[in-house]
């Protein structure tokens, strides 16, 4: 409160005295959220509960403790420091530094629907990173882009390494790494050969179309109650919906043989079968 009192009182000074035409130092201010101890309290030495950071910067390096202290939780809540939180994203930088640094070889040639897959993935992460990015939801943008390298690290087996859209998700995750991990990230891109520096990088383009699902799960309700779920492509007409939905063995168990008095599609959603 006293830093919004202060930038306020100076902005204001100068409008006075004409330096400036504004009258508020910013539209709105965003304030972080405490760091609390292990045992959920304010740190203090009387309650022996400080966490010394230097200590864990010279431990764990200093990407891990800002990834750690963005993961904990809201920006703008914090919450009770763990240190099985700060080991896991640890182990996480740890994943990431292997499948950059292990040659990744197939000798097959990529499937399209395995360079769809990826490329799905990727559009959608990025979508997601930027969005928590501009939220200020560091937590959601560094959980997103932890199970991308899930992906990828279950694709680096496959023969889609081969294929362009394999460097271009490897650049992308390592481009929206960087505002959490600049040390590490900054390494990894030298390693791969890119030109200094990742942070002067442009960021990932976003494309809706790739990142759109192919296919959806469908509800298969009978009287208004889930019965089974399907998978269904996306864009799937509403006569060819109700087909799928009656083919359902569950569906015809509780139909008996009967002929359903009405079939509702609800587009993408679900479909119910009264009868």
């Amino acid at each position: 409160v006293m830093h919004l009192l202060y930038s306020r009182f100076w902005t204001k000074v100068m409008r006075d005295m004409g330096m400036t035409n504004s009258d508020e130092p910013f539209p709105s201010l965003y304030n972080q959220g405490i760091i609390l101890g292990p045992d959920s309290q304010k740190m203090s030495k009387s309650r022996g509960n400080v966490v010394d950071p230097d200590e864990l910067v010279a431990k764990y390096g200093a990407d891990t403790v800002r990834g750690y202290l963005m993961f904990i939780g809201p920006w703008d809540q914090g919450g009770p420091f763990s240190m099985t939180g700060i080991e896991g994203v640890s182990r996480f930088y740890g994943r990431m530094w292997k499948l950059y640094t292990s040659a990744a070889q197939s000798n097959d040639a990529p499937s399209l629907e395995e360079i769809t897959r990826l490329e799905r993935a990727l559009h959608q992460t990025i979508e997601r990173v930027q969005d928590a990015y501009e939220a200020f939801s560091f937590n959601v943008a560094l959980a997103a882009l932890m199970e991308f390298s899930n992906t990828l690290r279950e694709m680096v087996t496959t023969a889609v390494v081969k294929a362009p859209i394999w460097e271009e998700a490897l650049d992308a995750a390592l481009i929206m790494l960087a505002p959490i991990a600049p040390h590490i990230t900054e390494e990894l891109w030298e390693r791969r050969g890119k030109p200094f520096s990742i942070h002067q990088q442009a960021w990932p383009t976003f494309d809706a179309d790739k990142a759109r699902e192919s296919t959806f799960e469908l509800v298969l309700q009978h009287n208004g109650k889930v019965r089974d779920r399907v998978q269904a492509p996306v864009g799937i007409t509403e006569e060819d919906a109700k087909a799928l939905a009656l083919r359902s063995d569950r569906i015809q168990e509780f139909l008996g043989g009967r002929e359903p008095k009405k079939v509702i599609y609800v587009p993408e959603r679900l479909v119910n079968i009264v009868g």
